[in-house]
């Protein structure tokens, strides 16, 4: 069993930054991907970026150049730096985790990016 845990997610005004954290717990695999996704009210949740254990890093053109997801093994957290904010980026954040056939997903934190 895994659990994931979000937080730094807040109220931040157009063309500021936010670093989300991913907080993991349980058993990680050696092989593995994680991502951070995101759902805006009245939207389906869509993709943001991937990371894989080989270290591939992929994002969405909506959110390329932008936003940089990293990990630190050491303090098992993924996290999403999130730079020049738009009010589109304005949703709420998960993070998940595939291992093993398995998808787990922490409970979503807030960014609000308004002026």
């Amino acid at each position: 069993q895994v659990q994931l845990v979000e937080s730094g997610g807040e109220l931040v005004q157009p063309g500021g930054s936010l670093r989300l954290s991913c907080a993991t717990s349980g058993r990680i695999s050696m092989i593995y991907t994680m991502g951070w996704y995101r759902q805006a009210p009245g939207k389906q949740r869509e993709w943001v970026a991937t990371l894989t254990s080989g270290g591939r890093k992929n994002y969405a053109d909506s959110v390329k150049g932008r936003f940089t997801i990293s990990r630190d093994k050491a303090k098992n957290t993924m996290y999403l730096r999130m730079n020049s904010l738009k009010p589109e980026d304005t949703a709420v954040y998960y993070c998940n985790i595939d291992q093993y056939g398995l998808r787990y997903w922490g409970q979503g934190t807030q960014v609000t990016v308004s002026s």
